[in-house]
């Protein structure tokens, strides 16, 4: 079948199944900014962003997780807080969109809202925590999260917190894993209905998690460490753990997590030399030093591009999972606006090329239907019921 022939299939593949994308950071376009998500931007232009309400119309995405992001600082009070307003800030512009644009989009907490808004012809906005660092060591803040729409917690970033360690964190060589206080964390995802979220957490985490969660986990950005060896992506191991406990592993889009870079000493220097320019990254507090640092990081990429994975590759993570575990336990993350995005899926606009690639593979329809949404939708309603088992017993 010609490529028209199958992007046209592709296309009306999505008008019919649900489709979710489990991870983006573009709330860190709304604040503090003009950008507007329900204007159209062109894709490719620079400030355009990787998704705006228009946008997810014409890539056939109904369903979009928005992260509260907060990059991971000192673990003090001041830290706390500075993450708390951050925070705060996140879940203020998600909620503004949904009161802006009614007619467009609603804000889902259950996989049963989400489909009545779908029903009623709406995109759906979920919200998810990326980096359980606002909560701190305060138990209470999970909850209070939960009501104002958070539905899964990311348990940490790319450093090691109070809740457990990261898989990015070279600090301390040991991997501690979860903390006794990370295990109330999980408790309370399980009591409350939120789902525990893995991406960016250590193996040794993810092993802790497994062993005392009473309901499935995600990792809603992450992919495989066999096929790209970056500690960010999941073992064997792990992906077998996730998918016996009826989770769910979301493969991420971001190039260095599916297909590893060549070396390149020249840019390796200019790395280590911004590197003993700002000294650790996650612990800059200042958002304008930020916004100089981000620059020249982008310079230094440009300078010296690396080859950059294709849809393709995106889908030989996921025929990995698939064929390691099944087609029930894998979906997307495409980490879109947080680094995300690979040749032939640079935006929202051309997710349908992953289903082309999957239909070019031999998947039928309601095995996209799965990838695409079914399986996270799966996830979200058992964690809901164990919540409500919980409850009724009163833990």
């Amino acid at each position: 079948m010609a490529d028209e022939a199958l992007l046209k299939q592709a296309r009306e593949i999505h008008q019919r199944i649900f489709t979710v994308d489990t991870h983006c950071d573009t709330p860190g376009n709304m604040v503090p900014s003009d950008w507007d998500i329900g204007q159209r931007h062109e894709p490719g232009q620079r400030g355009s962003g990787q998704i705006d309400l228009p946008r997810m119309r014409e890539g056939g995405l109904k369903a979009e997780f928005f992260a509260v992001y907060t990059a991971q600082g000192p673990l003090n009070e001041e830290g706390y807080a500075r993450a708390r307003k951050r925070a705060a800030q996140l879940l203020q512009a998600i909620h503004q969109m949904g009161e802006r644009y009614p007619e467009i989009i609603g804000i889902a907490t259950s996989p049963a809202e989400a489909l009545k808004l779908v029903d009623q012809g709406k995109l759906v906005a979920f919200i998810g925590m990326e980096n359980g660092y606002p909560i701190g060591r305060d138990l209470s803040l999970v909850e209070k999260y939960y009501q104002q729409g958070i539905r899964y917690i990311t348990l940490c970033h790319s450093a090691d917190n109070d809740i457990c360690d990261s898989s990015t964190d070279r600090k301390n060589p040991e991997d501690r894993g979860l903390s006794d206080f990370g295990r109330q964390v999980v408790a309370e995802c399980n009591r409350l209905g939120i789902m525990v979220d893995v991406s960016h957490t250590s193996d040794q985490t993810i092993r802790d998690v497994l062993a005392i969660s009473q309901a499935p986990v995600i990792a809603s950005h992450s992919s495989v460490r066999a096929l790209c060896n970056h500690p960010r992506n999941l073992s064997d191991e792990l992906i077998k753990g996730i998918a016996a406990k009826g989770g769910v592993i979301q493969i991420c889009l971001v190039s260095s997590f599916i297909k590893e870079v060549p070396p390149n000493p020249e840019r390796e220097k200019a790395l280590a030399e911004l590197r003993k320019k700002y000294g650790q990254w996650n612990e800059i507090k200042d958002e304008a030093t930020r916004e100089k640092l981000r620059e020249e990081f982008r310079k230094i990429r440009e300078k010296y591009p690396s080859p950059r994975a294709t849809v393709k590759d995106v889908v030989d993570h996921i025929d990995y999972v698939v064929k390691l575990v099944g087609v029930d336990y894998v979906g997307v993350g495409t980490d879109f606006d947080g680094g995300g995005g690979v040749e032939g899926c640079n935006d929202v606009t051309e997710l349908p090329n992953i289903t082309v690639e999957l239909l070019r593979r031999g998947y039928s329809e309601e095995e996209i239907a799965k990838i695409w949404g079914g399986n996270l939708l799966r996830v979200f309603r058992e964690v809901e019921k164990v919540a409500q088992r919980l409850q009724a017993q009163g833990s």
